[in-house]
């Protein structure tokens, strides 16, 4: 089967998958729950944890043990979450962040032990902010609205679609989500890249959880367009995409805009050359936009998404594991600390279709498990770890 569904991903491109996305991509009917993580791959995870087996047992004591599974937490809601650049100020954007990863921690602890302290605690979390936030200001609104917009709506599709328990205020939480959320991320950013692909990210899981259609469409035709422009193939001529809006054309501009690097190779990225940190967050955005996607019904996999997440990881995780870095890149030196951004597009594109991916089969086994990176990425050990649904 693996076989199979690989010679199908290449014919695929052969067919022309490296074409611009339907105008219609939304579901006649979305999946819950469906955003990054289905039914069915959570219940492989339980049954894993509960078995005792490894690496999903080792994953879920990480995710107990750490601050976010704390049944004593307190939210710290805010009516206006002010974030600039750096996070100086930081009015509320570090609470915000860790009380949405806290929500979604507490929701997969739920779903692993059945033990309803959990779920009430991601529902108190979620009714806090829920009760008060109003706005997002400073510099880094859009993509502080991305961040904690990625993870609010994991949380919120395994409690609302999985626990048995009552959600008075869920109705409160979609308003939320719609009114003060999708309107910060669903036009996009001209920023480095990982912030529109944070951003639609954000816009496409708050769309799957709101079922609306039209901006589920609107936000995945950008991430499409985002994506084309920020991992690099060599098919793409002599020069990357770019996205219209940027007007990045001319060469010298494209230089600028890649961090200064002029000679373009396969699986770089528009951030390699900043550092590997920030690459991390947009290779982690795409590969969970890639996964909603698959289990919404469409397979981004297939199509020039699955082979620039394959290239950007292995391109990555190459000079992670420690390949000498050549002076024709970034200027001979790397920033390197990619994160636990690997399990998704790794369990998605080697363990489903059968890919090779040494290097970052190499890089993900050796970070094993992979936590949080106290942003928008959590637990994808536990969750996406050789996950065979």
């Amino acid at each position: 089967m693996r076989r199979a569904a690989l010679l199908a991903v290449v014919a695929s491109l052969l067919l022309g998958a490296f074409t611009a996305p339907a105008a219609h991509s939304a579901p006649a009917s979305f999946v819950h729950p469906g955003v990054t993580v289905s039914r069915s791959q959570l219940d492989f995870a339980r049954t894993q944890v509960l078995a005792g087996a490894q690496p999903w047992k080792g994953a879920f004591d990480q995710l107990l043990a750490s601050k976010y599974a704390d049944l004593n937490r307190t939210p710290a809601p805010r009516a206006t979450v002010e974030c600039g650049s750096y996070s100086n100020p930081n009015y509320g954007c570090t609470d915000e962040r860790e009380d949405a990863l806290a929500a979604y921690t507490d929701a997969l602890a739920w779903y692993v032990t059945r033990d309803d302290r959990y779920a009430k605690k991601a529902i108190q979390l979620m009714d806090a902010w829920s009760a008060v936030i109003q706005d997002h200001t400073n510099s880094n609104a859009p993509l502080q609205t991305g961040w904690a917009g990625s993870t609010w709506p994991r949380a919120a599709e395994i409690i609302k679609y999985a626990y048995a328990g009552a959600w008075p205020n869920a109705a409160r939480f979609a308003t939320m989500l719609r009114n003060v959320y999708l309107p910060e991320v669903i036009n996009g950013s001209n920023s480095n890249g990982n912030w529109e692909l944070s951003m639609m990210e954000a816009a496409i899981g708050i769309s799957v959880f709101l079922e609306d259609r039209t901006s589920y469409d609107r936000a995945m035709a950008a991430f499409r367009t985002r994506t084309a422009a920020y991992v690099y193939l060599a098919s793409d001529g002599d020069l990357p995409k770019t996205v219209p809006s940027q007007h990045l054309d001319t060469r010298d501009k494209i230089v600028r805009y890649w961090q200064g690097q002029s000679t373009f190779v396969t699986g770089l990225t528009q951030e390699t050359c900043r550092d590997f940190v920030h690459t991390g967050y947009g290779i982690s955005a795409i590969s969970h936009v890639a996964e909603t996607s698959r289990i919404q019904g469409q397979d981004l996999y297939g199509t020039d998404v699955g082979e620039r997440l394959r290239q950007a990881l292995g391109f990555q995780a190459r000079y992670e594991l420690g390949t000498a870095v050549p002076s024709r890149l970034c200027g001979g030196s790397l920033k390197l600390g990619l994160g636990p951004v690997t399990e998704v597009g790794y369990n998605a594109l080697h363990n489903r279709l059968g890919v090779a991916m040494t290097n970052t089969q190499a890089l993900t086994e050796r970070n094993r498990p992979a936590g949080s990176n106290n942003l928008f990425v959590a637990w994808e050990t536990l969750t996406h770890g050789d996950n065979p649904a």
